[in-house]
């Protein structure tokens, strides 16, 4: 008789013959085991810290590949002609597959073989990332030019003003429409949104069956350990995400096709693009392996006896209240056998959609469930639009490049943010936080990170003069003082190689806008630096530098990054506290499922919209886009001031919200407080009156 699923304290005694039909050992007549299956019982798959081992390392890989493309955003944008708002979509594509399925995963919960289920979640996250790759290869070399891709290095001398422009101009914006049609290119970014709800679908089953796997054959004493460094190690994959993308993004986007002659760009240049598909395929091949272990993990293993011996010092961190893990373990809480978490295995699937409704009106009818539920979607918005458009925020605010940008926000940021939940949890623990304390916390932490956000309106750079789009107030722009010097050039208009006038500042979108008819070229050893000559519409002829103008202001890029951090520390210090305000405002039997739709809440009205409306905003700001075949392709220049102050503006709009949401609990708290501060007076005062007898009574009525 095959191995069965029993109750929890029958394991112990099922473990030895869950171990042997696991590994495909028979007993030996006579009812011996042999020596062949002695040898092998102690299987590594069999131990609940190699599976926190292989666990920890796949949720890490996770939220590596989640996290890449948020690293390489404004990449993919200039690769594949995006707005900010369709890459903020493609962002949010992520959530959708894993909002439509997670629901369900409460139903199934261990009706299923948990670890080999999510095997199969981890390789669908694979393919997802490698589909993710897929349109490089299929998609032609990127031209950062308007010559043939064989004549490549001639890029400098196609935009220069001659003769010749005028009569090649037709030719190659018609050859490369014809080449690169729309439907080419709706079909590669369809594979990336296909791609992107593949990596949400295939991320359901890890962490609500990691967790629920490690709970179940975990020693309840041990529970809360292993899922904190679970969580622990599972924090850090973002920060990875982002110093992968720092490292891919020096590398040119067709490293493995590169034209003969090699390329002129450096990665300071606007229109590098770097080798954004390769952190995919590096991912990919990650998750992969980190799948593998799963299929070899048994459906049930024997629950873990002992204790770790440094248990006294988790307890330190673990909290011993009636919301503690062990309290939570099956068997532990009669009450909770109401829940849906513990009927739903009893229900069909149509028995559950039809119970879910009703529990999800009954948990939102809280009233602190609601609002604190509410402040996390504002925070988790904040969150999410600035994990998607902060490295773009930074290359166009201070002029920064891709990888450096990068580098500061996995470096810096994502360290704040666990220093922030961990500095929380220690509050709450060592100061025994009540739930009104608990509030005061979060409402304190949300007002420091709003106030350290007030600065970030006055730290940035100012648009620099760009001639014929931005025009400074005050001063005349160049073309106004040589009227007519583009005339003879025919320039064409969807070409981009920008030069800057050094002495005056002013960038041209290309050399044949600047009029300039000659090209030099200084040789030196770190690279060569190219500058235009006889340039019609510069004083003086020029000369001026390929390249955008430096800006002046890069400098207080760190200072930014500062500030940044720290109200990155002072809003996740809030992540325990509200966490724990969400366990105690809600009925116990319906914590389980509290959690879960608090979660679905987060999802669907933070992570998925967010990133689009951030987008939104961006775009509003654009000046100059470009035009590919017609269409509106990927935005040039910004109006940095509006840029700073509408994606800054979004940031502060999502702390005040949060902020309010969490007055109002501290207020609905003190409330709730006096009124069984009155109920206890009162119950009191009764008790006294009892205990003055029955001859009192007449005076006391009159009384």
């Amino acid at each position: 008789m095959g191995p069965r699923i029993g109750t929890m304290g029958e394991e112990p005694q099922l473990s030895d013959k869950d171990t042997k039909a696991t590994m495909g050992t028979e007993d030996t007549p006579g009812g011996k085991v042999s020596p062949d299956s002695q040898d092998l019982r102690p299987s590594v798959f069999h131990s609940i810290k190699f599976f926190i081992l292989c666990h920890s390392l796949l949720q890490l890989v996770q939220l590596m590949i989640s996290g890449y493309l948020k690293s390489s955003i404004s990449t993919v944008e200039k690769r594949f002609g995006l707005s900010s708002q369709t890459s903020g979509l493609l962002v949010a594509f992520n959530e959708v597959g894993n909002t439509a399925l997670i629901v369900f995963v409460s139903y199934f919960g261990s009706r299923v073989h948990r670890p080999r289920l999510i095997g199969y979640g981890a390789i669908l996250v694979a393919l997802g990332a490698l589909l993710m790759s897929l349109p490089h290869f299929i998609s032609e070399p990127y031209r950062y030019d308007r010559t043939s891709p064989v004549d490549m290095p001639q890029d400098f001398e196609a935009s220069l003003c001659l003769p010749t422009t005028s009569a090649l101009a037709p030719a190659l914006s018609n050859s490369s429409c014809s080449s690169y049609t729309e439907v080419q290119h709706l079909a590669l970014v369809g594979i990336m949104f296909t791609a992107q709800t593949l990596l949400g679908v295939g991320g359901v089953p890890i962490q609500p069956f990691g967790i629920s796997y490690i709970d179940d054959f975990a020693h309840n004493s041990n529970s809360p350990l292993y899922l904190g460094i679970l969580f622990a190690v599972t924090m850090m994959g973002p920060g990875m995400a982002y110093g992968l993308g720092g490292l891919i993004l020096r590398l040119y986007v067709d490293i493995d096709r590169m034209p003969e002659g090699g390329i002129s760009l450096t990665s300071k240049d606007p229109r590098w693009v770097g080798a954004w598909w390769l952190g995919f395929l590096i991912s990919a091949g990650a998750m992969a392996l980190a799948a593998t272990p799963y299929f070899f993990f048994p459906r049930e293993m024997p629950k873990e006896k002992n204790e770790l011996h440094f248990r006294r010092r988790v307890l330190a961190i673990v909290s011993k209240d009636e919301d503690s893990p062990a309290e939570q373990s099956p068997g532990a809480s009669p009450e909770k056998k109401n829940g849906l978490a513990q009927i739903a295995p009893d229900l069909t699937v149509i028995q559950f959609i039809k119970v879910f409704p009703r529990v999800l009106l009954r948990t939102l009818r809280h009233p602190i469930f609601l609002l604190v539920v509410l402040s996390q979607v504002c925070m988790s918005s904040m969150a999410a639009g600035m994990a998607t458009f902060l490295p773009k925020f930074l290359e166009r605010q201070f002029s920064i490049t891709a990888s450096y940008a990068n580098m500061l926000i996995g470096c810096f940021s994502a360290p704040s943010a666990i220093a922030g939940i961990i500095l929380g949890g220690v509050l709450v623990k060592r100061l025994h936080l009540s739930p009104m304390r608990c509030s005061a916390l979060c409402l304190l932490g949300m007002l420091f990170c709003l106030l350290l956000g007030l600065p970030l309106f006055f730290m940035g750079c100012p648009t620099h003069q760009i001639a014929g789009i931005i025009h400074q107030p005050g001063t005349r722009s160049e073309l106004e003082l040589f009227p007519g010097c583009m005339e003879p050039c025919s320039c064409p208009s969807d070409d981009f190689n920008p030069v800057c006038n050094p002495s005056t500042r002013v960038e041209y979108l290309t050399p044949c806008h600047a009029g300039c008819t000659n090209q030099v070229v200084q040789e030196a050893l770190d690279k060569n630096q190219v500058f235009y000559t006889n340039c019609s519409c510069v004083a003086g002829g020029g000369p001026v530098q390929a390249g955008s103008c430096d800006s002046a202001c890069s400098h207080l890029v760190l200072p930014f990054m500062l500030l940044v951090c720290l109200g990155v520390v002072m809003a996740c210090v809030t992540h325990t506290p509200s966490f724990m305000l969400i366990l105690r405002g809600v009925k116990k039997e319906d914590k389980t499922l509290a959690v879960g739709i608090q979660f679905m809440l987060l999802r669907v009205l933070a992570w998925m919209p967010s990133p689009v409306i951030h987008g939104s905003a961006i775009d509003t700001t654009c000046v100059y886009w470009a035009q590919t075949c017609g269409r509106r392709a990927v935005c040039r220049y910004y109006d940095h001031d509006l840029l700073r102050n509408r994606f800054i503006g979004l940031q502060f709009f999502f702390k005040t919200g949060s902020l309010a949401c969490f007055a109002l609990v501290l207020a609905i708290l003190r409330q709730q407080d006096k009124e069984e501060g009155t109920k206890a007076t009162c119950s009191d005062l009764q008790q006294q009156l009892l205990a003055l007898g029955p001859e009192k009574k007449p005076e006391e009525s009159r009384v």
